[in-house]
């Protein structure tokens, strides 16, 4: 398995915390994992540069050194879409950058965990959006479903696209951020409607708190 590629339903449903735990699962089964986001919005200015917290995370859980640089080529400190941040930061996203930076970890891991940024088709520049940045990295795809009012639509329009792309949506994640009493319900609805697994129902956690236990591969 050469990695994943994860994505959400929307921002804030759980992708860093379903990445890390991704990382986390395929160290179990040996080798050099590595993680990358390769957009972050809403960094924080330090000594060393913009950082932001997502990437730290999937950097502290790999257990391979990289540059931050190159896990988080593009670090922008308005927590605003990311084609928006690069407007105001007076530059364009370039998949390219993004790929030579992915072929660079590649190249040093077994696998590399990939978390996007914001829901499948959020713009990264005038023509190209996270789907196109999916597809230049021809990953498998894990699907990370916020449960909350609202999220079948969510995932079943995103399930969809994703689908017309050609690429493998390997599984998704019920991720609860919300304490609703109708989310068996909702994730079984959803079973009924995704062809492809549910690879774990990870309930409502404290920060520190890691999902693995909740997920599976297969």
């Amino acid at each position: 398995m050469s990695g994943f590629f994860v994505t959400g339903t929307d921002t804030e449903v759980g992708k860093t915390r379903i990445s890390v735990a991704l990382i986390a699962l395929l160290q179990q089964q040996g080798g050099i994992i590595a993680g990358m986001k390769p957009i972050a919005s809403g960094c924080e200015r330090t000594a060393q540069g913009l950082r932001n917290d997502d990437a730290l995370q999937l950097s502290q859980q790999a257990n391979i050194e990289l540059p931050y640089d190159v896990i988080n080529p593009y670090a922008f400190e308005p927590a605003i879409a990311p084609h928006i941040a690069a407007q105001q930061a007076g530059i364009e996203i370039d998949l390219k950058k993004i790929e030579e930076n992915f072929t660079q970890i590649k190249q040093k891991c077994d696998a590399v965990v990939v978390e996007g940024a914001g829901g499948w088709l959020v713009p990264l520049n005038k023509t190209q959006t996270m789907a196109d940045l999916a597809s230049a990295f021809d990953l498998p795809i894990i699907l990370v479903v916020g449960i909350k009012l609202g999220c079948i639509n969510h995932a079943l329009l995103t399930v969809k696209a994703i689908e017309s792309t050609g690429l493998k949506l390997h599984g998704w994640v019920a991720n609860h951020i919300q304490s609703i009493s109708q989310s068996d319900e909702i994730i079984y609805t959803l079973q009924q409607h995704i062809k492809v697994p549910c690879l774990g129902s990870v309930p409502a956690l404290k920060i520190k708190e890691c999902a693995t236990s909740y997920l599976k591969l297969n």
